[in-house]
């Protein structure tokens, strides 16, 4: 079995590159666990309070929670994965099981920060975007599929997404095994992370 992690930036193209991968590789080898599952249940703030959420915070996800399940999964047991809603802020009361695999990816902005988790992932990738970029892709699916605004969006980015990118994120990178410049469009390195992988099925 095979923990990749797969960190960088919102907007980075991070969810790009685990698509890309999932294509490449052979069937039903593939478990992904995204880090926005595990974000706290907010379900019971006022709208006021969710909005003013930082999410690109360490201290919104619960943490001990994704660490538990993916050492469940490495050592071959099944998870039920929270669901979690960016619209209500709440986890679902719903599941979703997870079935431990031989590639297990673990995809998120913050991943790469906390140690415990680091420990646990025997690939960390950061996938790297141009700041202009990231900010387009980050706005769009802020009006998409979260229920802002474009003024909602850009406050949002202005205080919570530029500055904890500065704080965490982008120190984060140091951590990585391996940098992936120019998001998902980067096919050449995608490949070449593909073709690693494959080594190990």
């Amino acid at each position: 079995m095979l923990t990749i992690g797969i960190s960088g930036g919102s907007g980075s193209g991070k969810s790009t590159v685990v698509h890309e991968l999932i294509r490449q590789l052979p069937g039903e080898v593939v478990t992904v666990i995204p880090q926005d599952s595990y974000y706290w249940d907010n379900g019971n703030k006022s709208d006021e309070e969710k909005r003013n959420i930082n999410f690109d915070h360490p201290d919104a996800i619960e943490w001990q929670l994704l660490i538990d399940q993916l050492r469940a999964l490495k050592s071959g047991k099944s998870i039920e994965m929270p669901s979690y809603s960016y619209v209500t802020c709440a986890r679902s009361k719903e599941t979703t099981v997870i079935h431990a695999r031989k590639i297990i990816v673990v995809e998120g902005i913050l991943i790469l920060t906390e140690p415990e988790l680091r420990d646990l992932l025997d690939i960390k990738v950061f996938v790297d975007a141009d700041p202009d970029d990231r900010l387009i892709r980050i706005i769009r699916r802020d009006t998409e599929k979260r229920g802002r605004s474009f003024d909602q969006g850009m406050r949002h980015y202005e205080s919570f997404v530029k500055p904890m990118h500065l704080q965490f994120i982008e120190p984060s990178k140091r951590f990585a095994d391996i940098i992936i410049p120019q998001g998902g469009k980067n096919t050449v390195a995608i490949d070449i992370l593909a073709s690693r992988i494959k080594l190990t099925i």
